[in-house]
């Protein structure tokens, strides 16, 4: 692994994209050590405290071998946008040696790289209308208001991205495609990167997140949700943690632990099969480092 990033200068920042369970986080511990970089998270989920073990952040130990960005300093309740993300980014791209940026969110590595809308906060009043929308119509609903040109390029898949369009459509009156469009110059152009996407087999894939998330039991997952079901609020955003409402309904006693393992384990599965869907579609011009063997 060491030969992909062997010519890379130091004022160079890299990319390494992959989806969850790829094994990301080691190889760029790996690379840091070998060229004193420091890591920088670019996982929604990660910036959460509350989901140390859950979300897969690096470990204690891994966080004393050289400096991590960006990780676990949000709280549960607290929304994090990629706008956020982006300004927290920006300082650290000017750090010598350039930062290893690190994590399966492709929307944050596409607004670093392209560009983002700089589009309006949107108010509780509307936030508070999705959810009690999403929760009583579903996905389907409010994708059926959306323009077409934002249909096609979200992940329509994706609840979360779906929301989020419809609330900018909502409180701007503009389309989020049309936001977009106006879209300022990237804070890191891919020329001045040196940008990887990690390249997992499904069958390959599958089996290590069935494996990671017993690991997870193991390590503390269960107690991290046990900690959090006092102020568990399904609208939160750290409760979009793949697994945690499944953790959850066991700790609440509704579902057997076997079967929270089941249902956490295809949602992880299925959420995989987002971010390779969306590597495959927007980071072709990346390089691709097949990790199957």
């Amino acid at each position: 692994m060491l030969t992909y990033i062997e010519d890379i200068g130091d004022n160079v920042p890299i990319l390494l994209a992959g989806p969850t369970a790829s094994g990301k986080s080691d190889i760029a511990l790996r690379w840091a050590a070998a060229q004193g970089r420091a890591i920088v998270n670019a996982d929604a989920l990660q910036v959460y405290a509350c989901w140390r073990v859950l979300s897969a952040r690096p470990s204690l130990e891994d966080e004393k071998q050289t400096s991590h960005h960006l990780y676990g300093h949000v709280g549960a309740t607290t929304a994090y946008s990629a706008g956020h993300w982006l300004r927290e980014v920006a300082p650290l791209l000017s750090v010598r040696p350039a930062p290893i940026l690190v994590g399966g969110t492709g929307l944050y590595f596409r607004a670093l790289t392209e560009g983002l809308a700089d589009i309006p906060p949107v108010p509780a009043e509307v936030r508070a209308e999705a959810d009690a929308r999403m929760a009583a119509e579903g996905r389907e609903a409010l994708m059926a208001e959306l323009d077409a040109a934002t249909a096609a390029r979200i992940d329509t898949q994706n609840p979360m991205r779906v929301q989020r369009a419809w609330e900018v459509q909502r409180t701007t009156g503009r389309p989020l495609s049309a936001w977009q469009d106006d879209t300022p110059e990237p804070l890191l152009s891919l020329s001045r990167a040196a940008p990887f996407v990690l390249d997992a087999d499904k069958s390959w894939l599958n089996a290590r997140i069935e494996a990671r998330f017993d690991l997870m039991m193991a390590q503390g997952a269960l107690e991290e949700a046990r900690a959090l079901e006092p102020d568990w609020d399904p609208a939160a955003p750290a409760a979009k943690a793949i697994g945690a409402p499944e953790l959850i309904a066991h700790v609440r006693g509704e579902i057997p632990l076997e079967q929270a393992r089941a249902q956490a384990v295809i949602a992880t599965r299925q959420y995989a099969k987002r971010q390779r869907t969306w590597f495959r579609a927007r980071m072709r011009d990346w390089t691709w480092i097949s990790v199957t063997t």
